[in-house]
């Protein structure tokens, strides 16, 4: 039988690794940024587990991944004729990311089989983990399926794909973002429980859900390139409404289905992402300002408010400039910061839910 530690005794190597597993995915999720913005994601076109984890190391051996490569739409359609070099480029970013994934498997293997031999995990701590791992195989195979898509037809991955698999890392972030809340402070403060109103936590989850939407449509705004399609702000081309998402005509599953063959679904998606990033700075704001007399009664909650309005004006300004500079490509520096910007200001707006959820609660 496993021997389980308490709640409140959660031993300091386990913080700290969980903690690294956190800074870890977040890399990777720039590195997925990094690959997709510079084009390299379909650089690789086999899955190999093992074999895989090392690079070409002859020259023979990359022309033979290069040839793997021309077999590609991606390599007919846009990349045709370029040079080894600039293969061998775009080869490292995938490969990169690929490797990372295998690093993060072992970092947080391994040390999670000394911790449950050690009984270092507690009762509510090991089930979570537990999921994490389960998530973890799952977004793997996202990763794959995503990649297939740019393997047959089309010259880059399908967006809804894409979306979910950066959907399914944001949710094993988060989650695993929330279990290391637990692991440093299981227990509510009791004390100040009649402080807080029980309806601010259901709008902070709502703006949990809200937030999550918008990573969503920012997936859906790469996979599309719909920064590409309308790079002014704060119209679009002069105008807050473009016309033809009015026009019934256009609402058609074929335009859906095939959003790189017509203009719509990039301009909807666009339209989307801009108005839910009004509609949630608002809100944020709102709940910010309105809770203030209250906050401030609670040191973590008030510098928790105050990060996450510095964190929400410095997405704001990312996302403005990353797309007015969407001009001709979108520049991948910035795509990436504005990317990294939203898992921050998640986290951050996850760090005020979990506190504000410990004060108002009690214990039985």
């Amino acid at each position: 039988m496993f021997r389980f530690s308490e709640d409140t005794a959660i031993p300091r190597a386990v913080k700290i690794w969980l903690v690294t597993g956190l800074v870890m995915i977040l890399i990777q999720i720039a590195l997925g940024g990094i690959t997709r913005l510079t084009g390299s994601g379909l650089s690789i076109t086999r899955w190999d587990i093992v074999t895989g984890t090392l690079p070409p190391l002859s020259e023979a051996a990359w022309q033979s991944a290069y040839e793997l490569y021309q077999q590609t739409p991606q390599y007919h359609k846009i990349n045709q004729g370029m040079s080894l070099d600039a293969f061998k480029f775009i080869y490292f970013w995938e490969y990169f990311h690929r490797l990372w994934a295998r690093l993060m498997f072992l970092v947080f293997i391994v040390p999670f089989g000394w911790f449950l031999s050690k009984g270092m995990f507690s009762r509510r701590l090991l089930p979570r983990l537990l999921i994490v791992v389960a998530l973890a195989g799952l977004e793997g195979f996202f990763g794959w399926i995503m990649v297939a898509s740019g393997l047959i037809k089309r010259p880059w991955v399908n967006a809804y794909n894409l979306t979910l698999h950066l959907c399914m890392a944001i949710v094993i972030f988060s989650y695993l973002l929330w279990t290391t809340f637990i692991a440093f402070k299981p227990d509510g403060i009791r004390k100040q429980a009649e402080v807080m109103k029980k309806s601010g936590l259901v709008f902070l989850w709502t703006l949990v859900g809200l937030a999550f939407l918008q990573i969503a449509l920012g997936a859906m705004m790469s996979g599309t390139k719909a920064g590409l399609s309308y790079p002014t702000w704060p119209d679009m081309h002069g105008t807050y409404l473009p016309a033809l998402l009015l026009d019934p005509a256009n609402w058609t599953a074929e335009n859906f289905q095939h959003y790189d063959s017509d203009i719509f679904m990039p301009t909807l998606i666009q339209f989307l992402h801009r108005n839910t990033a009004y509609l949630l700075s608002a809100l944020m704001i709102y709940f910010i300002w309105r809770t203030a007399p209250d906050t401030r009664k609670v040191p973590v909650l008030r510098s928790g408010t105050i990060a996450l309005l510095s964190m929400l004006g410095i997405q704001v300004l990312l996302g403005i400039f990353t797309l007015i500079n969407c001009n001709g490509g979108i520049p991948v520096v910035l795509g990436v910061l504005h990317q990294a910007g939203a898992i921050l200001l998640l986290a951050v707006l996850l760090y005020v839910t979990y506190q504000y959820k410990l004060t108002f609660e009690t214990k039985n």
